[in-house]
């Protein structure tokens, strides 16, 4: 059981955590964006048990010039209006285009997107902050900034150790209890 109370704040990568991650590819379009099952219920939940809900993932698909900025949008647009079906909502989608290979990049597990975070909504602590990600960059993004980590577990072969582990984000919500 993972106890925090309502100034916390959420962070969650988004393939393999709230959709169904594309092993082969990238997520291009809408149609190839399909909801992990229960992920629309949990992030329903977190919204009344957090502060800030925030999405943070990594997305070369576009750096590499498979798919466009513009396509990448028309995703989070997607998933934001099929999230507000359920009376669910994310704060902001940040989200980083460079390449593994770019020095200085902002991708996880770099800490940039917690700090954009942070200058986007200042009233957010690290300490007070969950990261919820599948992949050992997730997990690192987490620790690098301070934060609880979650493992949400899927194929992907991970090496990391995070605070909790959990099938699910929908297991996820059920496990956070907000002190008084």
């Amino acid at each position: 059981m993972i106890t925090c109370s309502k100034d916390w704040t959420l962070f969650l990568d988004r393939d393999g955590v709230i959709n169904q991650r594309n092993f082969e590819g990238y997520i291009e379009h809408p149609q190839d964006f399909n909801f992990e099952t229960g992920a629309k219920e949990a992030i329903a939940a977190f919204n009344k048990l957090f502060q800030r809900v925030v999405v943070v993932t990594n997305q070369q698909g576009v750096g590499k010039g498979i798919m466009t900025e513009r396509n990448l949008l028309d995703v989070h647009t997607y998933m934001l209006e099929e999230l507000e079906k359920v009376g669910a909502g994310l704060d902001h989608i940040f989200y980083s285009t460079d390449l593994k290979t770019k020095e200085n990049n902002s991708r996880k597990p770099n800490p940039a997107m917690g700090y954009w975070a942070q200058e986007m909504f200042p009233e957010i602590d690290f300490k007070k902050s969950i990261m919820v990600g599948d992949t050992n960059g997730d997990i690192r993004f987490g620790r690098n900034l301070g934060m609880t980590t979650v493992l949400i577990k899927s194929k992907e072969e991970v090496s990391e150790q995070a605070d909790f582990e959990f099938e699910s984000l929908l297991e996820l919500a059920k496990n956070i209890k907000q002190d008084a």
